[in-house]
């Protein structure tokens, strides 16, 4: 197992569940595991407090990107994970794109923030960081000016993003407002891909993407091998990723008492809960 997969497990950037007590998601369906691929920026508590931090400064467009990359070039000049993390983002785009053809870095609003910048600065190539509204500021590699972004006519950009599922992000916000800059959003690189056809969609628009680590079964495999998940935890793994929906009905099936327990629980998990029933998102 690579370092980064084992710190997606240190760091509970992948979390597995217990055997019988699968996650309530926020869509009110149930699954195996949960992942916060920003977590690898050092532990859960370091990420949330970036986070907050972008949450509480991003309104100030022109001046948060100069804090933001004093605070992840701070991190990863002393925190090991998150360097060994960035190092191997790095070293794939050495090995895999001409770096002499990329023109700029680009991260969309907030997740990505917590690897592109540092990308950026180790590529030399100036950063556009993206907001949830398509605006665009533009920062030199080493974040001393940032502006509001201009044209960038034939330009082409390799987009950095912490987690890609389907791409709904890209079809949303990034590819347009690259494409509003003149520029072509070229490659894309994910930290980890959830493996649900984002990169597929991205191929089918004619960007290349690229990820360093896919969920799918060798992942929790390995995992089990090296005693990190138990046999209980693999096979409830193994089930939903060959049929989410079909797996997570049979085990409430099996558990009759897991919704009504939910319902019972705290706040958030009963909201998930009613959501599930409310829905009858497994047909039961």
């Amino acid at each position: 197992m690579s370092d980064l997969k084992s710190y997606l497990f240190e760091t509970n950037a992948v979390k597995v569940s217990k055997g019988d007590k699968p996650f309530w998601y926020t869509s009110g369906k149930i699954g195996p595991y949960f992942i916060n691929t920003h977590f690898v920026y050092g532990s859960e508590a370091d990420a949330n407090d970036l986070l907050k931090f972008i949450d509480e400064n991003k309104h100030d467009k022109l001046g948060m990107p100069k804090e933001l990359f004093a605070m992840v070039k701070h991190q990863y000049d002393n925190n090991k994970i998150y360097s060994d993390v960035i190092n191997e983002m790095i070293s794939f785009i050495k090995n895999t794109i001409n770096v002499q053809d990329i023109d700029y870095i680009s991260g969309g609003e907030r997740r990505d923030w917590f690897f592109s910048y540092m990308i950026a600065f180790l590529l030399n190539k100036p950063h556009i960081t993206v907001f949830k509204d398509l605006s665009c500021v533009t920062s030199d590699c080493n974040f001393n000016e940032t502006v509001i972004s201009s044209s960038i006519s034939g330009k082409k950009v390799l987009h950095i993003t912490d987690l890609i599922t389907v791409a709904s992000s890209f079809i949303r916000a990034w590819i347009p407002a690259i494409q509003e800059l003149g520029g072509e959003l070229v490659w894309s690189l994910s930290v980890v891909d959830r493996m649900q056809g984002g990169a597929d969609r991205l191929l089918d628009l004619g960007i290349k993407s690229y990820s360093l680590v896919q969920i799918d079964e060798s992942l929790f495999s390995t995992a089990f091998e090296k005693g990190i998940i138990d046999n209980s935890q693999l096979d409830m793994v193994h089930n939903f990723i060959k049929d989410p929906d079909g797996s997570m009905k049979e085990f409430l099936i099996s558990h009759p008492d897991f919704i009504e327990q939910a319902l019972n629980a705290d706040e958030k998990t009963a909201g998930r809960a009613r959501l599930c029933v409310d829905g009858n998102l497994y047909n039961l």
